[in-house]
């Protein structure tokens, strides 16, 4: 089975991510231990609250050094699930100004309220796939996940997999190299998150065969 390490740093719906992985046929485990990701096939680094809490969060555990450790130098895949896909990026402007992991150069700004829109954007929205990221491998643009954020992650084109249209086109999911991100929550975007996370241990078992 491919092992799945759901990344702790006291922030995020840990126990939902670990059984939509299970429930597609992973073996994840919840942990913090460096021991325990280094083993692991892939990493998922989910998230819920706010950016400067977490980067903490991150930096006093010793985490941002070992994700980087895994993924730069065994090029092992990594997902990052809404917050956590903003940590990749360079910097975040949410309670100030923030560094990030700085993984997918970028910048987490608050979305820009057009047209009596609120925030936060909270709800299911459709998508537009732009290419051939292995994530969404089946699924097709008009597809409806579920988000929840009142920060975007702004990036190159060349890195932007997903938009989503919230009062203008803002970014959804991003991938460089072996570096994912989606701003929804596919572990609550029923059929559709399911098969972006069964895309996503199918993508690790091909990596892990090679």
């Amino acid at each position: 089975m491919i092992k799945i390490a759901i990344i702790d740093y006291g922030m995020g719906n840990l126990k939902s991510v670990h059984n939509a992985f299970r429930k597609v046929g992973a073996d994840p485990i919840i942990t913090r231990s460096e021991k325990e990701i280094s083993e692991a096939h892939g990493l998922v680094l989910p998230g819920v609250g706010a950016f400067p809490k977490a980067i903490r969060n991150i930096e006093s555990l010793g985490i941002d050094r070992v994700i980087k450790k895994e993924i730069n130098k065994r090029n092992k895949p990594l997902l990052g699930i809404c917050l956590g896909m903003q940590l990749l990026s360079t910097k975040s402007y949410e309670g100030g100004e923030h560094k990030g992991l700085s993984l997918i150069e970028g910048t987490v700004k608050k979305i820009p309220t057009r047209d009596s829109l609120r925030l936060p954007h909270i709800g299911w929205n459709d998508i537009i796939n732009k290419d051939n990221c292995p994530l969404f491998e089946n699924i097709d643009t008009g597809k409806s996940f579920y988000f929840v954020h009142s920060y975007f992650f702004d990036t190159n084109e060349k890195y932007i997999s997903l938009k989503v249209n919230y009062g203008g086109y803002i970014t959804a999911a991003i991938q460089k190299d072996n570096i994912f991100g989606v701003q929804f929550h596919p572990e609550r975007s029923q059929t559709s998150g399911l098969r972006c996370i069964s895309n996503y241990v199918k993508l690790i078992s091909k990596i892990k065969k090679c």
